[in-house]
């Protein structure tokens, strides 16, 4: 298991960018594929992007490609989300989590994950 820790979360305008960073405890990302999930207030948990260095992938929800951009700072051991162009309905918390190998299917299914963060809050107000 990867200790991941999510920060960077607030209350942002709609319209504006924002970036929320998870970080691993060791330097296990290359190994991992790391996805992105978020859960609003009254919703169901859903998947928001992943990752995969080793192969250079990278993967989103439909609805949410284009505006979110998930990449990988090595020297940091941090995956970054930057969501751009936020919508109130954005609103949500933000989890980190990993999964040993390479980003199958599973990268959509929480229950699937290997290691999870405790999730960080973003806020977006019209």
């Amino acid at each position: 298991k990867v200790r991941l820790v999510e920060s960077g979360g607030g209350s942002v305008q709609a319209g504006g960018p924002l970036k929320v960073p998870c970080e691993a405890a060791t330097p296990a990302f290359v190994t991992n594929c790391v996805s992105w999930f978020r859960q609003a207030p009254g919703l169901g948990r859903e998947p928001v992007a992943a990752i995969y260095d080793y192969a250079r992938a990278s993967f989103y929800a439909d609805p949410l490609r284009g505006r979110f951009a998930i990449s990988l700072d090595r020297p940091k051991n941090t995956v970054n989300l930057q969501m751009n162009n936020l919508r109130p309905d954005d609103t949500a918390m933000y989890y980190c989590t990993a999964r040993e190998g390479y980003c199958t299917t599973a990268w959509r299914e929480w229950e699937q994950q290997d290691s999870w963060g405790r999730g960080t809050q973003v806020s977006v107000y019209s």
